[in-house]
């Protein structure tokens, strides 16, 4: 073949080998541009770490006692739970903590430009917002208002609350199901979870569980969700919509004290956090829930979340002021990474656009 009948094939080689090396290249910035943000309670800020370097790049003041957050499914938008009420641990009685001073005006849902890395607006979101939920489009959060024994669902365009429904005493965790049919609440003084319907906005039952119910997680079709028990060392399966009764499917030892629920359907693990414990439980859900392993992470892990690929878990350890990075593989902690005080929640996600 003479030499110029060559060049078509030889730009087609070049061409695909550019194209190769360009989705490489595309690959590798994607996953070199990972996110996590931390928020940190005592703080009043949210910490921003690079998970391929496991490093803290930047640190964004976002307004008092930062908890629950969420980032938008592009990475530009973090939203952030604020409130004006006064950390009051357990052990401090109700009457000293009604006492402390309140900034209802600090209360809100902070949105953080995540590229400016500054808050551009809060939203109402009711008083003392915790935990909440986000729909799958973005547009409605579900807010727990522990004091007032409440659930806001706030416009997120808008910015203002368009329904406030009644749960249960101290509602705290608060979770989609993966088709957003149904948000679930866990109120920690009723050791219960209520089930409301996102369309009516209306409550259609309420469950027994285990005590001080603080997080849950779905299986994928959204039919089962898993709850942890704080005070009783438990994990409870509950039925979303049909009527098979309560399971307790697991009981940890005395001292731990289960916190954040991670399902890893995948992978057939569920992962708990146990707060005072100082462990990640990790259960093996393949037949009968049996516990695997605890890992030693930081001080009192809350906050978990899990990379996309499942091979790192990721804890905020309060009083240790850092994240525990674990290996799931492995099942070691491999990491820790300071950040401000009093780490509370973690979210992963993709850099800013």
């Amino acid at each position: 073949m003479p030499p110029v009948a060559w060049r078509p094939l030889l730009v087609m080689i070049a061409c695909g080998v550019c194209g190769y090396i360009f989705e490489v290249a595309a690959a590798s910035t994607q996953a070199a541009s990972a996110r996590a943000y931390v928020s940190n309670e005592d703080g009043a800020s949210v910490s921003v770490l690079d998970t391929q370097s496991a490093t803290t790049i930047a640190t964004i003041d976002v307004g008092k006692r930062p908890r629950g957050l969420k980032l938008s499914r592009d990475g530009s938008r973090l939203f952030v739970a604020v409130s004006g009420l006064p950390k009051c641990p357990p052990t401090v009685p109700d009457e000293e903590c009604a006492r402390l001073e309140r900034d209802l005006q600090a209360d809100g849902i902070a949105v953080v430009d995540t590229s400016a890395r500054k808050v551009i607006k809060v939203l109402a979101a009711g008083s003392d917002p915790e935990q909440f939920a986000m729909s799958n489009d973005g547009k409605r959060l579900y807010v727990a208002n522990e004091d007032t024994g409440t659930l806001s669902v706030v416009d997120a365009d808008a910015g203002k609350v368009i329904e406030r429904i009644e749960v249960g005493l101290e509602p705290e965790g608060v979770a989609l199901t993966p088709n957003g049919r149904r948000v679930l609440v866990t109120n920690e003084s009723d050791n219960s979870v209520s089930v409301i319907d996102t369309t009516t906005l209306k409550g259609t039952k309420t469950v027994p569980v285990g005590k001080r119910p603080r997080d849950m997680a779905f299986t994928p079709d959204g039919s089962t969700a898993y709850v942890s028990g704080e005070m009783d060392a438990s994990l409870y399966r509950m039925s979303v919509t049909g009527d098979a009764p309560v399971q307790r499917l697991l009981q940890l030892r005395e001292d731990a004290r289960p916190m954040a629920v991670i399902l890893d359907s995948p992978r057939n693990r569920l992962y708990l956090s146990t707060g005072r414990g100082g462990t990640v439980a990790v259960v093996d859900m393949k037949a009968a829930p049996k516990l695997i392993k605890e890992i030693p992470v930081g001080k009192r892990p809350w906050g978990m979340a899990l990379a996309a690929d499942g091979h790192h878990l990721y804890t905020a350890n309060g009083p240790s002021n850092d994240v525990s990075v674990v290996d799931t593989r492995a099942l070691t902690e491999v990491k820790r990474i300071p950040v401000g005080k009093s780490p509370w929640g973690i979210v992963l996600g993709p850099a800013p656009p």
